[in-house]
């Protein structure tokens, strides 16, 4: 009976060490989870281009240093119509309406419709100036967006760098289908590079700050950035930085942004698993 009871025991714990190690791999679900968030920073992303697109030619306007048909180029190759408002007795604060029409396709091969309306308090080297936006029926490439987001100017930061904070709350992308992902975040951007130059491809900025979301497929999570997100206006996407996603009862991952090249590359590592994703302005329940 001792050596059947020793084998059983044998047995039972291999099965346990087998099912923690199962729990533990960088199974399909993880990396869903990370393509579903690399997706939702690209396309916010890409709408906090756009505002700063139109921060940066307002400050050029109101120099005498640009024209309006600079803001139409600087925004998206001349596709959507731009138009700027302020009230008749005051300058500020002034409301630039981006429209996009029932679809436009502009940088990065993006087809965009709808509208980015954008109020702006004051300057955007003015510590304290507010840009608010709203969406009105906004897509990209077939994905609904929604959310309040807004961006403020900090100011000089130790380093004599200009930092903005981005804070979205509430926000939502909607497939075709229906399905959804989640997002809030409140980020630090720390301007590196082109801050104060009229070349808006030289910008830089070093990413730092939390995030939570909800994926398509109901999972919940936090998203810390642990190495500071390097982003340059000049590439599609991130080029390095690390971001840690945290679930309940699954092991934690990372996503690794790269080491400085313009690619459309990350790293997804789990434990001692690695899969490399790409990433993309298009979810893949939409192919490509």
């Amino acid at each position: 009976m001792k050596p059947k009871i020793f084998f059983l025991m044998a047995a039972l714990v291999m099965i346990s060490l087998s099912s923690c190690r199962k729990e533990s791999a960088l199974d399909q679900s993880s990396i869903d989870l990370a393509d579903d968030d690399a997706v939702s920073n690209a396309i916010f992303d890409d709408i906090f281009n756009t505002i700063d697109y139109a921060d940066i030619m307002l400050d050029a306007l109101q120099k005498g240093e640009s024209s309006k048909s600079d803001l139409d180029i600087m925004l998206s190759d001349s596709c959507p119509s731009v138009t700027i408002t302020h009230p008749e007795d005051n300058i500020w604060p002034k409301t630039i309406t981006i429209d996009y029409g029932t679809g436009c396709t502009g940088f990065y091969e993006n087809t965009r419709s709808g509208k980015i309306i954008i109020t702006i308090t004051g300057p955007r080297r003015e510590t304290g100036s507010q840009r608010s936006v709203t969406f009105v029926e906004y897509y990209i490439n077939g994905i609904k967006v929604e959310g309040a987001y807004s961006l403020e100017t900090i100011g000089l930061n130790d380093n004599q760098n200009f930092v903005i904070e981005a804070t979205l709350t509430g926000g939502k992308l909607t497939l075709p289908e229906g399905q959804t992902i989640e997002r809030s975040f409140e980020h630090q951007k720390e301007w590196i590079a082109g801050f104060n130059t009229m070349n808006i491809w030289d910008d830089e900025c070093l990413v730092t700050g939390t995030a939570t979301g909800v994926n398509i497929n109901s999972v919940s999570y936090t998203r810390t950035i642990t190495s500071a997100l390097h982003w340059k206006r000049v590439c599609r996407f991130l080029v390095s930085g690390v971001v840690k996603i945290e679930r309940q009862g699954m092991e934690p991952f990372e996503i690794d942004f790269g080491t400085g090249e313009c690619d459309a590359v990350a790293v997804v590592t789990m434990g001692d698993e690695s899969r490399e994703i790409t990433l993309k302005f298009r979810h893949r329940l939409m192919g490509k």
